[in-house]
């Protein structure tokens, strides 16, 4: 696998597993995270599969989760 970076093409992470909340909708909207080996996660977009992903560290997937939790972002919906 070629090193990760912003923007590549989700088809290149070849090895990972992607994973969707079981809160999807039926339509598959949602956003897919995968694990890399360098332990950065990988985002995706369900309905676009092959389009790009994008990179994060492990500190900001814990600074966006723990933001969800809080309800920082609800917001964003309804």
């Amino acid at each position: 696998m070629p090193d990760a970076y912003n923007g590549m093409t989700a088809s290149l992470l070849r090895g990972v597993t992607w994973m969707k909340s079981s809160h999807s909708n039926s339509q598959g909207t949602c956003a897919e995270f995968a694990r890399l080996p360098s332990g950065d996660v990988a985002v995706r977009n369900s309905r676009f599969p092959e389009g790009p992903a994008l990179v994060y560290t492990p500190a900001e997937v814990e600074a966006l989760l723990l933001g969800v939790k809080d309800g920082e972002f609800d917001h964003l919906i309804g």
